[in-house]
């Protein structure tokens, strides 16, 4: 299953949504949740709040769109900016061969909310998840950018820092996420030694602690992770990791995580 909707991490998603996982602040929505015997957060209102964050508005054709004016898109501003400079360090110091054991910087992220935006399907479907209908709209390939970060990415092949995808999207659902990524101004390599999905069928070996030709058991950290670490092991450094999800950024394996804002599902 894909994600969860959790109300308690949706609230204070609102409230600390585009803190970075280094630095001060907190990580994000997920380590956050009401005590026992606490009356949640009113979903109804809480839905509100988050029409108001992302300047929600429904199109003439029923789709949803997020305000490139909303505090969703500043936030998201905050944490671009400090990547950028993060990233144009990071290739003064590492590039040309001078990174540890002469390893190249690369930069990874995830898709979903992180490089191409859902808040359409989830806002349609009312939040809720169904395997069917979210596998139909990957498939569309028209979901628009998260805003800001076809800059940042393209930024970041300009300074040579290499880029990778790592997402929670199945094998089949490849070519639906290369169309997407593509048309929405992701101008890097999205060839398979670049976009990494999960195959379920025939797991890569370095997930083997996990994963096997007849049974799949990598949690969200494990998958993550592990690819993290065999990108590394094919000579990168790994300077950056991004993602909308504490799950997609725990686990090791880069100099530095950027946590995105997303309060509209939780990932473990």
């Amino acid at each position: 299953m894909r994600k969860s909707l959790k109300a308690a991490g949706l609230t204070a998603a609102c409230a600390l949504a585009g803190t970075l996982v280094y630095g001060v602040g907190a990580a994000g929505a997920q380590g956050n949740a009401p005590h026992a015997g606490h009356e949640p957060q009113n979903i109804g209102l809480l839905t509100q709040q988050i029409d108001a964050y992302y300047g929600a508005e429904k199109q003439a054709d029923g789709t949803w769109t997020a305000s490139a004016d909303s505090d969703y898109a500043k936030d998201l501003a905050r944490v671009e900016k400090g990547a950028k400079a993060d990233i144009r360090k990071a290739a003064q110091r590492y590039g040309h061969g001078h990174g540890h054991h002469g390893a190249k910087p690369a930069i990874v992220l995830d898709i979903d909310d992180t490089a191409l935006l859902s808040f359409d399907y989830e806002r349609r479907t009312n939040y809720v998840y169904n395997d069917a209908s979210w596998n139909a709209y990957v498939d569309q390939a028209n979901r628009p950018a998260v805003f800001g970060m076809p800059d940042l990415v393209n930024y970041a092949r300009k300074q040579g820092v290499e880029v990778f995808f790592l997402t929670g999207l199945s094998e089949p659902q490849r070519a639906g996420a290369e169309k997407n990524l593509t048309k929405t101004g992701y101008d890097v390599p999205l060839d398979a030694k670049h976009l990494f999905l999960k195959n379920k069928t025939n797991p890569p070996s370095y997930l083997k602690n996990c994963a096997t030709a007849t049974s799949w058991s990598c949690t969200t950290v494990e998958y993550k992770a592990g690819t993290r670490k065999y990108i590394e092991s094919r000579g990168y450094r790994l300077v950056g990791n991004f993602g909308d999800q504490q799950s997609d950024l725990t686990g090791g394996y880069a100099d530095k995580g950027y946590k995105l804002p997303n309060p509209t599902y939780f990932v473990e």
